[in-house]
C-alpha cells in the first residue's frame, strides 16, 4: 500500500480535523487548497481546480459544523455548505471520473441506545446530522465514493466536563488521521469510532483535569446512556492491513 501514490484533494485544510490531517500526511501528492482557490459554493471554482490538478481522490472535510446551533439560526449557510457544497463536488467528481470520500457524522443515527451499523437505518438527532445527510445522498449518487460515519472530537477534550454516565466509542482526530491511508480504497460507507467507554474516561486520556458529571440528572427523559458506532466492518478492513 502506497498512500501517495496518486494525486489527493483534501477540503478543509484549515479546520480542525484538517489541521491535524495535514501534520499527519505532509506530502506533494496531497494539496490542501484554500477557500480562495477551491471554493465547494462554486462549481466553476471547483472545475477549474480539478482540471488543473487532475486528482484522483477527493477527501471532502470541509463545511459546517460549529457552534452546533448555527444550524438551526442560519439553516441557510448550512444547506450552502454542507448540502449544495458537498453536492456540487458530487458532480465534478461524476464528470471527471474522481473518487470522493466524504466526512460524515455518527449525528445521522437516532439515539436509542442501538448500537448502530452501516446497514441501520437514519434518522438524524439535529439540523447538522440532516444537513450531513443531505451530502451524504449526493456522494451515494457517484459511481466511486466513500462515506465515513466518524464519532471523532480533537484532542485534548475540549470541554471542562464529560459525562460519567454515557457509553459511546469517540475517537480523537489524530487516530482518524492515522486510519484512513488503510481505509482510502475502500468504497460505501464506514463507521469509524474508538474503544466503547464512557465519555469521562475517554476524556481522561487527554485531560487529567476533567470533571465528572452525570448525565441522567441534566437530560433526565432525553438521556440515553448508550450511543455507540458498530465498527466492525472497520476491524475487519484493518485486520488487512494492520
Amino acid at each position: 500500500m502506497n498512500f501517495y501514490k496518486d494525486k489527493i484533494i483534501f477540503t478543509g485544510g484549515n479546520g480542525r480535523f484538517g489541521k491535524v490531517f495535514k501534520k499527519e500526511h505532509l506530502n506533494k501528492n496531497i494539496l490542501y487548497p484554500s477557500k480562495r482557490n477551491l471554493n465547494i459554493e462554486n462549481i466553476h471554482s471547483i472545475n477549474n481546480y480539478l482540471k488543473k490538478h487532475k486528482p484522483k481522490i477527493i477527501i471532502h472535510t470541509a463545511g459546517l459544523s460549529r457552534p452546533m446551533n448555527i444550524h438551526d439560526t442560519k439553516p441557510q449557510k448550512s444547506i450552502k455548505k454542507n448540502i449544495i457544497g458537498t453536492s456540487n463536488l458530487a458532480i465534478a467528481c461524476l464528470n471527471l471520473k474522481i473518487k470522493l470520500i466524504y466526512f460524515s457524522t455518527n449525528y445521522v443515527y437516532p439515539i436509542n441506545n442501538k448500537l448502530h451499523k452501516e446497514t441501520d437505518s437514519v434518522l438524524p438527532i439535529n439540523k447538522y446530522g440532516y444537513s450531513k445527510l443531505g451530502g451524504e445522498c449526493a456522494v451515494r449518487l457517484c459511481k466511486n465514493y466513500l462515506i465515513l460515519r466518524i464519532f471523532m472530537t480533537e484532542r485534548p477534550f475540549a470541554h471542562k466536563e464529560a459525562y460519567c454516565d454515557i457509553k459511546t466509542n469517540l475517537i480523537y482526530h489524530n487516530e482518524v488521521a492515522k486510519l484512513i491511508p488503510f481505509i482510502i480504497n475502500e468504497n460505501g460507507i464506514i463507521n469509524i469510532g474508538g474503544k466503547q467507554q464512557s465519555v469521562f474516561k475517554f476524556a481522561k486520556l487527554s485531560n487529567n483535569k476533567i470533571k465528572k458529571v452525570f448525565a441522567k440528572r441534566i437530560l433526565k427523559s432525553n438521556f440515553y446512556p448508550k450511543q455507540v458506532l458498530s465498527i466492525q466492518k472497520l476491524k475487519k478492513l484493518l485486520k488487512n492491513y494492520i
